[in-house]
């Protein structure tokens, strides 16, 4: 039996499970699933055969070399800062590693001792960094091989409720980490190259600098742009291209809506709201609000912040019940952004029979024989249930591709990588139309930069 050892068993891992065990008779597979609570893993899958599981600390070296050292390959799904810890003892023992976060200053670092060892350490192999690679590059050296220039590439995602579980203003629920929604965009200025001009967007603007994109079927969505358009620029070998610009992707109002908290400070995650355990709701929202012997938590939110009482922001805040003053925070020593989270889970946690969605879009301009030319391509994922959803399938089933892949030596370039190579993303791309995920293309005429970033 090869031996596969995937380490964490949260949300993204039962697409990823189903696949080796779906595959466990032809493929000649073993899978051990180690973490330190891995109850939710064994309910699921208690019928299978071909399955262990194992309680995993991976800061225990004892128990940690012990299981890596038992694999034929490693498969980390555990938060993104933890993967260096399961890397280093992959590289002493040589077993290669598939993990779906993004390459870490400290992973780069192995980079050299990786060669050195012929082994794959493959990483942003999940939907967004993932899916996003391989489908980008695809067309990308696609064009290329015709002969075309690339001159402008535009790409967004988002994962969001689907629209028949789309029951709130916000038209979002939490369908991943909660904490990723409400920290996103801070930590630096958004930055990407609209005709060959560098532009920048400070976290206090960045959820008012939106544009807008129709998906047929699907209708019309607005993105805010990712922190840097830029940082795949080489990797995909466009660093003579125009406009480059990545970002995610919310429903139409979304955006002005959540600058109402960026604007108050409640996604600061910086420092301490003493007392917050008793706080209620309507507490922490006065807590940013100037201090009046007559005038309400409400009529001076709206006051502060120019909003009308008919303005569907203000029906969107008050339908998240941030003015209850019997709802308690019960978070001690908590930060602005953690209260802001529960908050916000009691209003966007995905009910029992709701569905998930992801969405992904890219544009592509490119330059042949004198003539310019325009690829718009989508994909559009729906999640089954609460198990099985489209977040789980378009990180996991990537994951589960590609180290069935390397372990069955159709990946075999050495080093610490993402999937932007042919050799990767054609195998993973073309089995993963089998599931469902694919994208539909159209020729559009060009249109180059949109002027709502100009």
């Amino acid at each position: 039996m090869r031996k596969i050892l995937v380490i964490g068993s949260g949300k993204s891992t039962a697409f990823l499970l189903k696949y080796f065990l779906d595959k466990s008779s032809t493929e000649n597979l073993f899978i051990t699933v180690g973490d330190l609570n891995i109850n939710n893993a064994k309910v699921l899958f208690k019928t299978y055969s071909n399955i262990e599981f194992i309680t995993l600390d991976i800061f225990n070296e004892v128990e940690k070399t012990k299981a890596i050292k038992n694999s034929d390959i490693v498969v980390s799904m555990l938060p993104a800062r933890f993967h260096i810890e399961v890397a280093k003892t992959c590289l002493t023992l040589n077993k290669n590693l598939v993990t779906a976060s993004y390459v870490s200053s400290e992973m780069q670092s192995l980079d050299t001792e990786v060669k050195q060892q012929g082994l794959v350490f493959m990483n942003e192999i999940g939907v967004d960094p993932g899916i996003d690679h391989m489908s980008a590059m695809q067309v990308i050296d696609r064009i290329r091989d015709d002969g075309g220039e690339m001159i402008l590439f535009e790409s967004f995602t988002g994962g969001l409720v689907a629209p028949e579980s789309d029951n709130n203003l916000w038209n979002y629920k939490f369908t991943w980490n909660p904490r990723n929604v409400v920290t996103a965009g801070q930590g630096g200025t958004a930055k990407f190259l609209q005709e060959n001009t560098y532009k920048y967007i400070p976290y206090n603007r960045l959820f008012r600098r939106t544009e807008f994109l129709e998906i047929e079927g699907y209708g019309r969505f607005e993105v805010y742009a990712n922190r840097d358009s830029l940082k795949y620029q080489s990797s995909y070998g466009l660093d003579h291209i125009q406009t480059l610009y990545r970002g995610t992707m919310r429903r139409v109002g979304f955006s002005r809506a959540w600058n109402i908290f960026v604007t108050l400070g409640m996604t600061d995650d910086s420092y301490i709201i003493e007392d917050s355990e008793y706080m209620s709701y309507r507490d922490f929202v006065n807590a940013f609000l100037p201090y009046s012997h007559t005038d309400s938590v409400e009529l001076k939110l709206r006051h502060q912040l120019k909003i009308e009482q008919d303005d569907i922001v203000w029906d969107k805040l008050v339908e998240l019940d941030i003015f209850n003053p019997n709802k308690r925070v019960d978070l001690k020593k908590a930060t602005p952004a953690q209260i802001l989270q529960k908050i916000l889970m009691d209003s966007w946690t995905l009910a029992p029979n709701d569905k998930d969605m992801i969405v992904m879009y890219h544009k592509f301009g490119f330059e042949k024989d004198g003539e310019k030319y325009q690829i718009d391509a989508n994909m559009v994922v729906i999640g089954e249930n609460q198990t099985y959803t489209a977040m789980a399938k378009t990180v996991g089933l990537p994951v589960a591709i590609a180290t069935l892949a390397i372990l069955n030596g159709k990946i075999t370039t050495p080093g610490v990588q993402i999937p932007v190579t042919k050799e990767i993303y054609e195998p993973v791309l073309k089995e993963l139309q089998s599931y469902g995920i694919v994208f539909k293309e159209h020729n559009e005429p060009y249109l180059g930069y949109n002027p709502l970033n100009s």
